[in-house]
């Protein structure tokens, strides 16, 4: 079987780490979203969101974490990975803050390649503000234009997660893989 790298994207509180949590208890290989211990990591240093305060330096860590999880992805030795977030979602949220980045940030997008993207939509019934999600629902709404914008622009086909119990999304995810 051929390796299966398979991300979960999608704006801000669309519930992809509640999805990644329930893989992982079935024994699926899964990698967290590294945003929050980024974040964390700053607010540790007194900076209280890095995202805000030094985008390009918050979004550097983010390109370097995300490309290390794909190369850590491919060494594993199960067939399936999931990841919470891409490499492209990185791009997206800097051109939905309007900052330029450098040309490697569009070179990891082109060389780094998932094998599946699930897109999950925005979702206000379970959409939740927190100290490391600092976005609106409105906001939330831009972000997923930008993300969707973004990957099809590094040619991904994505697949549309229906709103759903968390059972039922699994089923949905595991019956296209």
């Amino acid at each position: 079987m051929q390796k299966e790298i398979i991300v979960l994207l999608g704006g801000p509180g669309t519930g992809k780490s509640t999805l990644i949590n329930e893989l992982v208890a079935r024994g699926y290989c899964c990698y967290p979203e590294i945003s929050r211990q980024v974040t964390l990591e700053a607010q540790q240093r007194g900076i209280d969101q890095l995202f805000l305060e030094e985008p390009l330096l918050f979004s550097e860590m983010l390109l370097e974490g995300r490309i290390q999880q794909f190369k850590n992805a491919k060494e594993e030795p199960d067939n399936v990975v999931f990841i919470d977030r891409g490499i492209p979602d990185v791009v997206a949220y800097m051109d939905y803050i309007g900052d330029e980045y450098p040309e490697h940030f569009t070179k990891a997008c082109e060389d780094y390649k998932y094998s599946k993207t699930f897109i999950l939509p925005p979702w206000e019934e379970i959409y939740q503000s927190d100290t490391e999600r600092y976005e609106n629902f409105e906001q939330a709404l831009e972000i997923q234009k930008h993300l969707i914008e973004t990957y099809k622009k590094y040619g991904y086909d994505l697949i549309e997660v229906p709103k759903d119990t968390v059972e039922n999304r699994i089923l949905y995810i595991l019956d296209k893989i």
